[in-house]
């Protein structure tokens, strides 16, 4: 019945041994990752895709809205290996723009799924709706949703005691929020990396965060900034009056930026 998906198979796995020879005799021997991956279970956010990474260079687990539950058995024993058997040293939250999951923990709907699965993001709205209702377009509300959503997860697995006791013992161990925009491609970093238990415990609050957003910035973006930067070599006026204007932040919870 699906044997169209075993054809592909086959035709992936010639393709390539003729690339690369001893691909997969490498894979067979050891996976030594340094990237774990948490993510949404979309079928258009794959990691290995999104990160252009082959099989066997980043560990991934993978739910609805990407929402880490310190008492979920799953996803905390992914992090102990991860950390412990495989030494990987940066931990990646990443959720996406459009998110079904965070657009079901918005609707007001109730079921096992909002009531249980949800949970913590159908509170931080709640606790927050007047706020977030104020954004009048709907897909640009939900989009902000996704980008507290992951920093809500960043700060509850910061809070896991294996990532403390990681901590503790002097691993080098970072934390990274970022967001994915479907319609472009692009992977965006929402703020810092958390590295120690002092700068988990030195962040601003997620409720903060709903008053005072991160914009999240793409690898695009960061490499304007920094091509634009060296600009401030010139004198005023120096032909330069179209860059003198600032850029307008107003849209900065918009996926559509860079």
């Amino acid at each position: 019945m699906l044997d169209h998906l075993f054809d592909r198979n086959v035709a992936w796995s010639q393709k390539k041994t003729r690339d690369d020879p001893g691909f997969f005799r490498r894979l067979a021997e050891q996976q030594t990752p340094n990237y774990v991956w948490i993510g949404c279970s979309d079928s258009r956010v794959t990691a290995n895709d999104v990160l252009g990474l082959d099989p066997g260079e980043v560990f991934v687990h993978r739910n609805i809205a990407n929402v880490v539950h310190t008492s979920d058995m799953n996803i905390l024993s992914v992090l102990e290996y991860a950390i412990h058997t495989l030494n990987a040293e940066h931990i990646i939250i990443c959720g996406h723009y459009g998110c079904g999951g965070v657009e079901r923990a918005l609707s007001g709907e109730s079921s096992a799924l909002v009531d249980h699965w949800l949970q913590p993001i159908v509170m931080l709205y709640r606790q927050h709706k007047k706020v977030l209702d104020a954004i009048a377009d709907p897909e640009a509300r939900i989009d902000r949703m996704c980008e507290l959503n992951i920093e809500l997860q960043m700060r509850r697995i910061a809070m896991t005691p294996i990532i403390e006791q990681a901590w503790i013992q002097g691993k080098t161990l970072h934390i990274h929020g970022w967001i994915y925009g479907i319609h472009d491609g692009l992977l965006r970093a929402i703020g810092s990396p958390i590295s120690s238990q002092e700068e988990r415990d030195s962040l601003a609050s997620i409720d903060a965060r709903v008053h005072e957003p991160v914009e999240p910035v793409s690898m695009v973006r960061r490499h304007a900034i920094e091509a634009f930067a060296g600009l401030d070599a010139f004198e005023p006026n120096e032909g330069l009056e179209c860059c003198t204007s600032p850029v307008p932040l107003h849209l900065s919870s918009h996926p559509r930026r860079v």
